[in-house]
């Protein structure tokens, strides 16, 4: 019966370093301290290549890292100067079609209401469904009998009338403004610009403006 104390008995596959180490004390002979100076050799070949990998992986994981961070601020940028180009365009005379639907997509954002400084046409916000503020001065095109018929059908529409104003603004729920150079009846004709506002001072001022009229 075999001896099992102290657990199962195996021959080893594989030597550690230090099973070297101490194998090198017991062994005296030549052949043997040869066998564990190569072995320990190997040992420190083995550590230094491994060193190295892990400092070259290190090194191409950092460079992939740095790549990978430049490539997303550029995505990132690419999409600043996408969205930059969405709300701040120009349209040069001649694109009557594409300014109007410009203005018309510009409207559809707002989701309860509209503040529109210009003296407008009816049948731009009549197909909208938020609620939709004209800020307008009283000797306009807009007539009273356009007004009047245009609140038999709907009942969107809540007009201002007020002449301190010269440039042409569309404010969506309050926080969102455009700011247009030419009237929107008018666009298209001429070369002209849509800009957004970004500058929150000028925002809050122009929104406390708005608020005094009411």
């Amino acid at each position: 019966m075999k001896n099992t104390y102290g657990g199962i008995r195996k021959l080893p596959y594989v030597f550690t370093e230090q099973g070297i180490a101490m194998l090198a004390t017991i062994l005296r002979t030549n052949v043997a301290s040869k066998v564990s100076i190569d072995i320990m050799r190997a040992f420190v070949a083995m550590r230094k290549y491994i060193s190295s990998n892990l400092i070259e992986q290190k090194y191409i994981n950092n460079l992939v890292l740095t790549h990978d961070n430049d490539i997303k601020l550029l995505q990132q940028s690419f999409q600043k100067f996408e969205e930059k180009r969405k709300i701040n365009e120009i349209y040069f005379n001649g694109q009557i079609y594409d300014a109007y639907s410009k203005i018309v997509d510009i409207m559809k954002e707002a989701k309860k209401e509209i503040i529109i400084i210009d003296k407008t046409v009816l049948d731009m916000i009549s197909k909208l469904s938020t609620k939709v503020i004209l800020i307008t001065k009283e000797n306009n095109k807009l007539s009273e009998l356009d007004i009047s018929k245009y609140h038999k059908q709907y009942d969107n529409l809540e007009i201002i009338y007020n002449n301190t104003f010269h440039d042409r603004y569309i404010i969506l729920d309050s926080s969102t403004v455009y700011h247009l150079s030419t009237s929107i009846n008018h666009a298209g004709p001429k070369t002209f610009s849509i800009n957004i506002l970004t500058d929150e001072f000028i925002i809050s001022s122009l929104l406390a403006k708005i608020k005094s009229l009411k």
